[in-house]
């Protein structure tokens, strides 16, 4: 799908006004606003090329539909099919990379209590396959294609081999919950000053403590871990528990959907660097290359603070 293309299925979003204007910027699918008599709507072009997991388009619907009807703050969902996902168009503004204030935090924790009470029915059971170890192979074969990241990947192949152990073998005792599971800064907007969710597309069961400590970190830091604000970590558990939700027993169970992730989505990325073509789906190969060695320089890091992390649980 180009942006200049109205795919005939969605003619029921009304007379076009225009082309379809590309956005930019997504980390695993491509967003377009399409603009029409009836108003603005976000449509997302789901990659299904190469994805690391399968995409429940029809039960992520089923379930924001739910969120929605319940109050939650975000975009009207629309429709669901042919490999996209429409949303009313939601204006805002762009959460920054840094520690949010407190308030913003509660009001997450308390959205997700909302979310975790919703009685939406999910009929596939989650699976994990075993995490890849062909860490010294793509080390090598980053090498040989004179990757720009290649020299850094290779002097942390023992570390991610250590990190992928930590991701197989670490106990999550649960409960497990289902959730949006992918609460970043690049997916909320402010809205006067309160919080609008977004990119619900990867929504499923989850870990709590998982879902808690990702979305906690994601709020209380910069663009990297050197300035992790404590405060705005605990105004998300604040706000869950405020909202009727309880906490799960501390622990590195809180941190390993947040590394097992990021380790997988940086396999992911090095995997279209090296193929070198820029795909017809997915993150534009630039973004890839940016993803890559993000994940080359901040995954040892985060891995080797974890006790820091931790930490922020008591």
């Amino acid at each position: 799908m180009t942006a200049d293309d109205v795919p005939s299925h969605l003619s029921f979003l009304g007379a076009p006004r225009g082309p379809m204007i590309r956005v930019h910027g997504g980390f695993a699918n491509r967003l377009y606003r399409l603009d029409t008599d009836q108003g603005s709507f976000a449509v997302k072009e789901l990659n299904l090329v190469d994805r690391r997991s399968i995409y429940h388009v029809e039960d992520v619907f089923r379930f924001e539909q739910a969120a929605f009807a319940a109050g939650v703050p975000m975009p009207e969902p629309v429709s669901a099919g042919h490999g996209m996902l429409v949303h009313r168009w939601v204006e805002g503004d762009k959460l920054p990379e840094a520690p949010v204030p407190a308030a913003y935090g509660f009001e997450i924790g308390e959205i997700l209590a909302r979310l975790h009470a919703l009685d939406v029915e999910w009929p596939h059971v989650p699976t994990e396959e075993p995490t890849p170890r062909d860490w010294p192979e793509l080390a090598e074969r980053a090498a040989a294609t004179g990757q720009p990241w290649a020299d850094e990947l290779a002097s942390q192949v023992e570390t991610f081999l250590e990190i992928a152990l930590f991701v197989d073998t670490c106990e999550r005792p649960g409960p497990v919950v289902l959730t949006h599971r992918d609460i970043q800064p690049w997916n909320l907007l402010a809205r006067d000053g309160r919080p609008v969710l977004l990119d619900w597309e990867l929504s499923g069961p989850l870990d709590l403590a998982g879902e808690l400590a990702s979305t906690a970190l994601s709020l209380a830091k910069g663009p990297g871990f050197d300035a992790i604000e404590p405060a705005s970590f605990r105004s998300v558990l604040n706000g869950y528990v405020a909202g009727g939700g309880a906490l799960p027993p501390p622990g590195p169970s809180w941190f390993v959907f947040m590394i097992g992730g990021w380790l997988g989505f940086t396999r992911w990325n090095i995997l279209r660097c090296l193929a070198g073509v820029e795909a017809s789906t997915g993150p534009d190969l630039a973004l890839s290359h940016e993803s890559a060695r993000n994940g080359v320089r901040g995954l040892p890091e985060l891995y080797g603070r974890l006790p820091e992390l931790e930490a922020l649980l008591f």
